[in-house]
């Protein structure tokens, strides 16, 4: 059944989720707390509509059972046992969407940094250049002097990615302890750059965009289905990235929200995040600050579209997401908290002095 796909529908949270499983119900989504009730049973040629899980043939058995597989340590992080990492952003550039500017000097960068890891997160994600709608491109020099300085010091502190496209950006991150590629790219941009991840041993997050530049990707955007053509879009590239001597397991996949889809495929892409779930690898999202969200929230400043930016992400972290790139660490790290007290049914305190109000 090559080209097949499962799609896991009919999501359940919390405790009905935990009672529909205990009732064979419902199946945990790679390994809980949620679970899907349903799956639909997609071939190329032919989509086929939703069945209980009951009714899933024997043929289509194997790739159900596979959705339920927890999500595998990345990186040598903890594995987030149902709930997702978070990945704090670093831009260290005069241009980027949201925070051009604010860390372009080394010394603010690398407080930023920390401030994020105090707040909760689990790991940093460090670019040097701009990869918003429209920027230019900047040479892997100016990158590298940009970005090396805030590396180097955070890399003592957190697990480090560097947001790169450039092969020479790759492999001088890698060397000063960056641990993971993040790549918008998909590794497609630079021919050196596969190698360089292999060579290093290293992480990588591979990403859907529509074409390879950021200057052109909002431009003729045509999907049949946004969902189906990402993931098998990254499905191509994961199997593309083994060839190169990567290792699967070192590998996680990025729907790449805003990078060549507007409005309506951006909140597909979330809604059908479970489909992607089926690629075996941890899924990536970062929604945040980002232009659908001020379309949606009628707030035209991207760093006041916090609270929207939480809410994209609260539903990812409940559709399968492994880790959120976010800007607002502490925001997001007290929503997937709260999030997971609600779903448990119980309050643990992370805080002695939290008291009653």
């Amino acid at each position: 059944m090559a080209n097949a796909w499962v799609e896991p529908l009919g999501l359940l949270q919390g405790r009905a989720a935990s009672l529909a499983v205990a009732a064979d119900l419902a199946l945990p989504l790679a390994g809980g707390p949620a679970a899907f009730t349903m799956v639909r049973l997609i071939r190329p040629d032919a989509p086929g509509a939703p069945v209980p899980l009951a009714d899933v043939p024997a043929a289509w058995q194997a790739r159900v059972m596979a959705l339920t597989q927890p999500v595998a340590a990345f990186a040598g992080l903890p594995s987030p046992m149902g709930h997702p990492l978070v990945m704090g952003i670093v831009n260290v550039t005069p241009d980027s969407f949201s925070d051009g500017g604010r860390h372009l000097d080394a010394r603010a960068a690398i407080a930023a940094g920390h401030a994020m890891l105090e707040a909760g997160a689990d790991l940093l994600d460090i670019g040097g250049e701009s990869t918003r709608p429209g920027a230019e491109p900047v040479t892997a020099e100016e990158e590298l002097a940009r970005i090396l300085p805030v590396l180097r010091e955070l890399a003592k502190a957190a697990t480090v990615s560097v947001d790169t496209r450039n092969a020479a950006t790759m492999r001088a991150a890698l060397e000063a302890g960056a641990e993971i590629v993040n790549d918008i790219s998909a590794l497609r941009h630079d021919p050196e750059a596969a190698q360089v991840v292999a060579d290093a041993d290293a992480s990588v997050i591979l990403m859907h965009m529509l074409g390879d530049d950021p200057r052109t990707m909002q431009q003729d955007i045509h999907y049949d289905d946004v969902a189906l053509e990402v993931a098998g879009f990254l499905a191509e590239r994961i199997a593309w990235a083994e060839s190169q001597g990567i290792a699967r397991h070192r590998m996680a996949v990025d729907p790449g929200i805003g990078f060549g889809k507007r409005g309506p495929q951006n909140l597909e892409l979330i809604e059908r995040l479970p489909l992607l779930v089926g690629i075996g690898c941890p899924v990536v999202f970062g929604a945040s600050r980002k232009r659908f969200i001020g379309e949606i929230s009628g707030v035209e400043q991207a760093s006041q579209r916090v609270a929207g930016s939480v809410a994209a992400a609260m539903m990812a972290a409940q559709r399968g997401a492994a880790i959120l790139r976010v800007h607002d660490v502490a925001k997001t790290v007290q929503a997937l908290r709260v999030m997971a007290a609600c779903e448990a049914g119980e309050i643990r305190v992370m805080d002695a002095g939290v008291g009653e109000e």
